[in-house]
């Protein structure tokens, strides 16, 4: 399923915000003029995840409580204490609309 979440403009390069996809909620991360969506949900503790920093240049988002982070490409945790990864989705731009494709 395919669902749009909001247009480009509307998120700040190296920010995170919270959408809410069917029962699922996904931090969209946009770094210039690339999007990405993970799950809003840290894998080491009930924190939402779009309220951490994005590391644009590693393309990571840190958990805010104890500073695990996560690949934004593939949701494995590159830090300790998370060992396990969070899931990530496909996220396409189509006519400036971010697109998040959730099976």
């Amino acid at each position: 399923m395919k669902t749009t979440v909001c247009k480009l403009d509307e998120l700040v390069s190296g920010k995170a915000k919270r959408f809410v996809v069917g029962d699922r909620a996904i931090a969209v991360v946009r770094i210039d003029d690339n999007v990405y969506a993970i799950g809003d949900k840290c894998s080491h503790a009930d924190v939402s995840l779009s309220d951490g920093e994005v590391f644009c240049d590693t393309k990571e988002i840190e958990c805010s409580r104890h500073a695990s982070s996560f690949s934004l490409e593939t949701g494995k945790p590159n830090t300790l204490p998370a060992t396990q990864p969070v899931v990530v989705y496909i996220a396409t731009i189509e006519n400036d609309a971010v697109v998040i494709e959730v099976k």
